[in-house]
């Protein structure tokens, strides 16, 4: 991949951090995921389990640590138009939206459930 893609990449992701702060991140997700018809990260959380990824999300949900979670896979899993619809709630170009999904989903589920269940919090 040509560096300045990286770059372009790089730079949108730390936009978008500048723009909440790292606290506000999974809110963020959770806000941007409702207008989208995965709908919550219940929705997310699902489609990763159908497309073979639950020993990651398993991971995200329990009390050890984080198994990571790769661009390549997000975008396997969730496919380029769920991808697509939270990248342009994000303001992010769809490679970039994958690699904030990849980075940002195994500590927004952790913290969403403190207790290994997932606290959904639909905005509607």
């Amino acid at each position: 991949m040509p560096m300045g893609f990286l770059d372009d990449v790089g730079n949108a992701l730390q936009g978008v951090i500048n723009r909440t702060g790292p606290d506000g991140i999974p809110p963020m997700i959770t806000e941007a995921l409702a207008k989208t018809s995965l709908r919550d990260l219940q929705g997310v959380v699902t489609k990763l389990q159908e497309s073979g990824l639950t020993e990651q999300v398993q991971s995200w949900l329990g009390t050890g640590a984080n198994l990571p979670i790769s661009a390549d896979q997000i975008r396997e899993a969730l496919g380029s138009g769920y991808i697509k619809q939270l990248g342009d709630k994000l303001g992010l170009p769809l490679d970039a939206a994958a690699k904030f999904l990849a980075d940002q989903l195994p500590e927004a589920v952790d913290k969403a459930s403190p207790d290994g269940t997932l606290e959904t919090q639909s905005v509607r």
